[in-house]
């Protein structure tokens, strides 16, 4: 019998989630040397800050920190260099005719292991005003106030 695999989480951008509003997201694979993904399985990636952007038909993902594996010496590439996200030409050109609209950006959400291969979820995201964090903080306040509240009824009773 085959086992299902289910995806593992490696890291998530969760500064996007308080920044922007996530509209819409896509899969897409990510072109990487072999000592990155070994610094990957040591959890030597930081998605913060990082962002993509269409060159020649192509999509790379900017600012997308994997530290050098410690043991790769002259094999390690540059921490910060662009990396190619591996997406076909219409997913690419669909996304980019999405991104041009005004206050859209196109920003990756998680890095996760798809069976053995590293995938990134790549979010359509319009950024929040500052009232709209305000907004999600205060409802994330409430939500929790309310969890509380009911574990304290459920240990009183």
């Amino acid at each position: 019998m085959a086992e299902k695999k289910e995806n593992r989480i490696i890291a998530t951008n969760k500064k996007a989630f308080h920044d922007y509003f996530v509209e819409d997201s896509i899969e897409a694979g990510i072109s990487l040397a072999g000592t990155e993904v070994k610094s990957i399985r040591q959890g030597g990636v930081n998605l913060k800050d990082s962002f993509c952007l269409a060159e020649d038909g192509e999509m790379y993902v900017r600012n997308l920190r994997i530290s050098p594996y410690e043991k790769g010496n002259i094999f390690n590439r540059d921490p910060m260099r662009p990396k190619k996200l591996l997406m076909h030409k219409k997913e690419i050109m669909r996304m980019m005719g999405l991104a041009t609209r005004q206050g859209y950006s196109m920003i990756p959400l998680s890095l996760y292991w798809k069976g053995s291969k590293v995938k990134v979820q790549v979010g359509l995201c319009k950024g929040k005003k500052l009232y709209d964090k305000r907004e999600t903080e205060a409802e994330k306040q409430r939500e929790m106030d309310n969890r509380r509240y009911i574990k304290n009824i459920d240990r009183n009773d």
